[in-house]
């Protein structure tokens, strides 16, 4: 079946540049289009996916699969932070310098070799790499935002009208977010630098999953019902995504 789905594919105008695959997903209820951080796109379908309408859909979203293919091609490098003191660090929007702060500098940071927000400033305990140091971070990251995402879930769960669920901040990989198998939501710790009107697009996105699968024009309709400037946020997320920290860090 995937064969005649492929060929099907290749039968559309899709640039020859690309490079592209089919993966049958027996779960999937619908056509899913993944691109790559690489710019590479993959199309899941369905065990019994129909290749004519899997080719239809594909072809009414080539010209937007188009455009993130080739931002995706042209995204910069992964930022790598140098962990020194004044080294720059968002949270919610808000930029915060670094401050390291050594063992024998502070009682209570060095009983709980933990890192905190403490008036203006991103304080973290110097160990003995940077590796550890970036580890420390990122779990306080997953901890500060835990702690918002479930303040932050219900309300925008009530204006999609689904349930409230569990949520969680959490190393993705290459995805912002996820809807889980028991119904939980997952968003990448990364997000938590972002301004709070993006992460709740994430939120959104994947709440609007319980209602639509797939992202076709129902999905972007659920979404906009939810968020109605979605279009403009989708916009900033795309400019502001490319630059997010996601742990890397240079060696001392």
């Amino acid at each position: 079946m995937s064969t005649s789905v492929q060929q099907a594919i290749a039968a559309l105008p899709v640039p020859g540049e690309w490079l592209w695959a089919v993966v049958v997903r027996p779960r999937r209820r619908t056509l899913g289009i993944e691109v790559t951080p690489d710019g590479g796109v993959l199309f899941a379908v369905p065990a019994d996916a129909d290749p004519i309408a899997v080719a239809d859909a594909v072809r009414s979203r080539l010209p937007r699969l188009a455009r993130e293919v080739r931002r995706r091609q042209e995204r910069p490098a992964e930022p790598v932070k140098d962990l020194i003191g004044g080294t720059s660090f968002s949270y919610l929007g808000r930029r915060h310098r670094l401050r390291v702060v050594s063992s024998d500098s502070s009682a209570a940071l060095r009983e709980a070799q933990r890192v905190r927000l403490y008036r203006g400033w991103l304080e973290s305990p110097r160990l003995e790499t940077s590796r550890e140091e970036a580890v420390r971070i990122t779990e306080w990251y997953m901890a500060c935002g835990d702690r918002w995402l479930s303040a932050r879930l219900p309300a925008l769960a009530s204006r999609i009208g689904v349930a409230s669920r569990p949520v969680a901040a959490r190393d993705l990989g290459r995805r912002w977010g996820a809807l889980e198998r028991d119904g939980s939501v997952s968003v990448h710790w990364a997000l938590m630098q972002l301004h709070p009107a993006l992460v709740d697009l994430v939120l959104v996105h994947e709440l609007c999953h319980l209602r639509v699968a797939g992202h076709g024009a129902a999905f972007r309709r659920e979404v906009r019902l939810a968020l109605p400037g979605a279009d403009e946020l989708e916009r900033w997320f795309a400019e502001e995504e490319p630059h997010l920290w996601r742990g890397a860090v240079r060696s001392r």
